[in-house]
């Protein structure tokens, strides 16, 4: 590849042609056209990064005590990565990740807005999402969906905090300039609970009435964690090893990804394995939901273990070693793969 030639300065310009483009409110591309365009590959500012549960806990339940949710709305700690300097809104380039506390007996008024959201959750029972008037019960490794426009609510009729991982492609909207919310009152719940779900139990089977209707655009929003681990496990015992055990949460009426703009899948790693996943041009957010794994991101090693999470840049090939000889781990994954092939950008470079 021929080297890319050195381009000029914007200080090599007249002050004078500097202060005219500045009075007409133009500015020079090519000083500046590296840091836009660099030649080869990406540039991330993303970091590889862990947050251990273990410090976001203490923090959290805190917050709890300083902040009731009137004053709070959404109780979340952002989980910043130190590349986009702590912004409070990057986790990668494209994906913003949280964690939110709800304490018993308390409620997140309902409200809408332009981002897609999904929950993840961590820890305690109880907890209940409402999404367009449908009940969704929250248990641990539980992921549900709150897509952009739909109403949605959250409550705790249990006795213990209950956590949960937000995952939004909210720094998509807000460059775009298009993030807003609405609030609105509380939701009619109908009557039959965790009705998607109920719907959609098994592959390969829908309400028969469902074919000549016209297709939900979500028509399933909660993916139980005990029928994602059994399937994983499933799975397991007919994959090769050292290849990566990985299923990815999809929409049942279409088989696309459940979201336009996120990806969301879970892997297993069985006792003692180590897997190389597929380098690919997609960032991503990893979270522990049981087990120990050491995480090779890059040029850089982290150890994670239940709860905590991790962020992988764009590009960054990964290498996961579960570091339990007798227990197998499993990790929830979060990325950009389905807005990247929506614009025609994505690449995957396995093999």
């Amino acid at each position: 590849m021929n080297q890319s030639p050195a381009l000029g300065t914007l200080e090599e310009l007249p002050a004078d042609y500097r202060a005219a483009m500045q009075a007409a409110n133009l500015v020079p591309l090519w000083p500046s056209m590296r840091g836009f365009l660099p030649h080869g590959a990406p540039r991330p500012r993303t970091r590889p990064t862990l947050w251990r549960y273990a410090d976001i806990r203490p923090l959290l339940l805190r917050a709890g005590e300083l902040t009731p949710i009137e004053k709070a709305e959404r109780r979340v700690l952002v989980l910043s990565n130190p590349g986009h300097d702590l912004d409070g809104l990057h986790t990668t380039g494209t994906i913003y990740v949280g964690m939110q506390l709800i304490l018993p007996g308390e409620t997140a008024p309902n409200h809408r807005h332009t981002p897609s959201a999904v929950r993840i959750v961590v820890e305690g029972e109880g907890g209940f999402t409402a999404v367009d008037g449908e009940r969704l019960p929250m248990h641990k490794g539980d992921l549900i969906l709150t897509p952009a426009t739909l109403w949605h609510e959250h409550g705790h009729s249990g006795d213990k905090p209950v956590v949960w991982l937000d995952a939004l492609d909210l720094p998509l909207l807000v460059g775009m300039e298009a993030s807003f919310a609405l609030d609105g009152p509380a939701q009619r719940i109908r009557n039959a609970p965790d009705a998607s779900a109920t719907r959609y139990r098994r592959a390969g089977l829908v309400p028969f009435a469902s074919l000549a209707a016209q297709r939900p655009r979500y028509p399933l929003l909660r993916w139980p964690w005990v029928e994602v681990r059994a399937a994983l496990e499933a799975l397991a015992g007919d994959a090769e090893a050292g290849l990566p055990v990985h299923l990815a949460y999809v929409n049942p009426e279409t088989g696309r990804e459940c979201l336009p703009t996120l990806g969301f899948s879970s892997l297993m790693l069985r006792p003692g394995e180590e897997v190389a996943l597929p380098r690919d041009s997609a960032s991503a957010v990893f979270h522990v939901v049981e087990g120990e794994v050491q995480a090779q991101v890059a040029d850089v090693e982290l150890g994670a273990g239940e709860a905590d999470v991790f962020a992988a840049p764009a590009h960054a090939p990964m290498l996961l070693a579960n570091r339990s000889a007798t227990r197998a781990a499993f990790l929830f994954r979060i990325d950009d793969a389905p807005l990247q092939r929506k614009i025609g950008i994505y690449e995957s470079f396995a093999g």
